[in-house]
């Protein structure tokens, strides 16, 4: 297994395994080729791939504002999981976002997601309580 930076060559695979995951949610817009592009443009040094032969088995994008680093996609196909790669995407994200000044992390995952919660858990992160979520969309097409 070969960990590496992900470049939008990737995204074909990637998106494939995003789409094979449950618990994932993909935007059309933000996730579309266009979206991970603008995305790796803006964080080229902290976002991540695993990858098993010539196969994409995992996926991290890492990013942040100048303030806070934010986590997305990170994920490894189930065929390869409790093997280390989940933890190993973690780890090169976060010391991607350390390198650049990122004191903190953030992550969003949907409550369905009781893989998700156990996997982030084991790896150190604390879900927030005190807490509540919100959004608003600025494109419509971004479904």
């Amino acid at each position: 297994m070969v960990l590496r930076l992900m470049s939008i060559c990737d995204y074909a695979p990637a998106y494939s395994l995003w789409m094979g995951a449950a618990g994932v949610g993909l935007r059309s817009v933000d996730d579309s080729r266009e979206g991970i592009a603008k995305f790796l443009t803006r964080n080229p040094g902290s976002c991540f791939v695993a990858e098993d032969g010539n196969q994409i088995v995992g996926t991290i994008l890492c990013g942040h504002d100048g303030r806070r680093g934010y986590i997305y996609h990170a994920m490894v196909a189930s065929a390869h999981r409790q093997r280390g790669i989940g933890r190993e995407l973690v780890e090169a994200g976060l010391a991607a976002l350390r390198a650049e000044g990122i004191n903190r992390v953030g992550l969003v995952a949907f409550r369905s997601n009781e893989n998700g919660a156990a996997f982030w858990k084991a790896v150190g992160f604390e879900r927030r309580e005190d807490l509540s979520y919100w959004n608003v969309s600025l494109n419509g097409e971004n479904r």
